[in-house]
């Protein structure tokens, strides 16, 4: 692309901007066949192995976080995105405003809140969190830096802000009723106006319990595809229903840790580990969610597979090939 503009369409010297791909007419095609309620993405967008599949260039990491979006968003499979690294910091306005500026209004992100709102006191702080006060399930805090200036600046471009739970330790989880209690509390004070999903990581803290919890406040529960966790479907009753989008996020493959998976995947140009199974799974989520007129987005990691983008086209294909499959069975 020979035109030097930057997030909000404005020239911008010296900068040259972030070519798409050209997809080609079979991912196309395929992208045409999935339902507008079902949104695939990555876990952000800036990794330079997705040269010739999302990137028509050869550009680092730093140039590709700062100006790569528009490039990504370009792709037919790729309407939504996972905003990780505001679980580390919250998101200033600039960074939102140029976040929406870069994509069309039927995109969706996937919204990590910060860290330190699903972090007790009790628990180990990482270094990211030092110096930051204890606002452990503090909905103020929530609402004040993470929910209302995203609403603000993403507006319909907002899809779902997510509460990631890290693993807490056999010494938290020792006070499950109370954490519950604590959580309908926070949940109760949001504002509505958002949407948000819970995403727990360890298995301790699931149950029926948190599904009618979950339930009550309309809060989805947050899928997620990790070795710590239950298969997909044994996690949350799928008749728990809300108007939030179904979330999935396809975080890892089996029986390995992130630093392993990163080692054997990257540059992270290529499909290393195919997860047939998981595929499936998140295939027969996603249709059972449309069945109940819920938005879907669904989140892949490099770690999953090995490359998100060529997971997001191969996951597109099995949903593709399971509702022909319904269709023909009716």
């Amino acid at each position: 692309m020979s035109g030097q503009v930057d997030l909000f369409g404005n020239a911008v010297p010296g900068r040259s901007a972030v070519a798409p791909v050209d997809p080609g007419e079979e991912l196309r095609a395929l992208a045409a066949q999935i339902p507008r309620g079902l949104r695939f993405g990555t876990s952000t967008w800036s990794f330079s192995g997705w040269q010739g599949i999302v990137y028509d260039g050869d550009y680092d990491e730093t140039k590709l976080a700062r100006d790569g979006l528009v490039a990504y968003a370009a792709h037919p499979l790729l309407r939504s995105v996972g905003v990780d690294r505001s679980f580390y910091a919250p998101l200033d306005d600039k960074t939102l405003q140029r976040m929406a500026a870069a994509t069309r209004p039927d995109f969706r992100f996937l919204i990590k809140a910060h860290a330190a709102l699903m972090l007790p006191k009790s628990a180990r702080r990482p270094e990211y969190l030092e110096g930051v006060a204890d606002v452990f399930l503090d909905a103020d805090y929530a609402r004040r830096v993470v929910i209302e200036p995203a609403l603000r600046r993403l507006d319909e471009r907002l899809g779902v802000i997510l509460f990631q739970f890290s693993p807490l330790g056999e010494r938290v989880l020792r006070y499950r009723s109370e954490l519950l209690l604590r959580l309908e509390s926070f949940l109760g004070a949001l504002p509505r106006e958002a949407k948000y999903a819970v995403e727990w990581r360890d298995r301790a803290m699931l149950g029926d319990d948190l599904a009618d919890l979950l339930a009550r406040h309309g809060v989805a529960h947050g899928y997620a595809a990790h070795p710590r966790l239950p298969p997909l479907d044994e996690q949350s009753p799928l008749e728990a229903a809300t108007e939030c989008p179904l979330v999935v996020r396809w975080l890892l493959a089996p029986g390995r840790g992130y630093e392993e998976a990163r080692a054997a995947y990257a540059p992270f140009d290529r499909i290393v580990d195919p997860d047939l199974a998981t595929r499936r799974r998140v295939a027969q989520l996603a249709r059972h969610a449309l069945g109940q007129g819920r938005q879907v987005i669904v989140i892949i990691n490099n770690k999953a597979e090995g490359s998100a983008p060529l997971s997001v086209a191969a996951l597109a294909k099995e949903f593709v090939q399971t509702m022909q499959a319904a269709m023909d069975e009716g």
